[in-house]
């Protein structure tokens, strides 16, 4: 499959009153233990070979990206760890435990959250519900405090509360898929393509919270197509072609890398 050009990214929209705006990760260094391991991870649809011996690190703290084309494997990469799928060679190790054949309901239940792409909230629930159903594995009390961070986080689902998912706008959902990841106060969040679809002005939202839900402590793993923003936020990345890595390295460093720019930032 032949490597396709991304669109150019629009310039980054000013950061709404009251949002912090995001700190490019290349100003903080992060040494935390690795949570988070893949080792010639070979994971599969039926006889399509979509993960060909995927090799990544994840430590502690960190926000990491992974970048490509459309088909690359970023999803199943991120499947794979969050059990959805189970790699037919190779492990994935979290906290230093081999999960490779872990269910996806025990993994939540370990400490890893996954908000997926297209969102895949609940639209005849309401926003609290939503929620609700995100701290499944959470005690009574628990809950509620888990629902104050999240309104915390997202002011504007606090207004919509008793309102039903499929009636929010794009973003607004978007914010909710997050919202109901974080519910169970994961140790390590993977992030879908979270700006997808959304507005400009969203999207510095989305990412400044993206920060802000890292600064608590949560570790994130970030699939996103938008490259720039992604490795402006991002410790470290991975770039992905046809279910390889086919390079990684600080995020600054893949930025300005002349064919990281031309084939993932738009740049001739």
């Amino acid at each position: 499959m032949s490597e396709q050009p991304m669109p150019q990214a629009s310039d980054p929209a000013t950061v709404p009153a009251g949002t912090e705006p995001v700190v490019p990760a290349s100003a903080r260094s992060v040494t935390g233990e690795v949570i988070l391991e893949l080792r010639g991870v070979h994971t599969y649809y039926g006889k399509i070979h979509a993960l060909q011996g995927i090799d990544l690190d994840v430590r502690e703290g960190e926000i990491v990206t992974l970048i490509g084309s459309n088909g690359a494997g970023k999803t199943t990469t991120l499947k794979t760890i969050s059990g959805l799928l189970h790699p037919r060679e190779g492990t994935v190790r979290f906290a230093g435990q081999d999960v490779s054949r872990t269910a996806a309901h025990d993994l939540v239940r370990d400490g890893i959250a996954h908000a997926p792409e297209g969102r895949r909230i609940f639209s005849r629930l309401t926003v609290t519900e939503n929620l609700q159903m995100g701290g499944y594995t959470r005690k009574g009390n628990e809950i509620a405090e888990s629902i104050d961070r999240v309104y915390a986080l997202f002011p504007r689902l606090r207004e919509r509360a008793g309102q039903r998912g499929g009636t929010l706008s794009g973003g607004e959902q978007q914010m909710l898929a997050i919202g109901r990841a974080i519910m169970t106060n994961p140790k390590v969040l993977l992030l879908d393509e979270p700006s997808l679809g959304l507005s400009p002005i969203l999207i510095q939202q989305i990412f400044a919270i993206i920060r802000e839900i890292n600064s608590r402590g949560t570790t994130i793993l970030l699939v996103e197509q938008n490259a720039l923003q992604a490795l402006d936020v991002a410790d470290r990345g991975y770039v992905l072609q046809t279910g390889r890595v086919i390079l990684a390295d600080d995020a600054k460093v893949l930025a300005s890398n002349p064919d990281v720019r031309r084939a993932y930032l738009g740049e001739i």
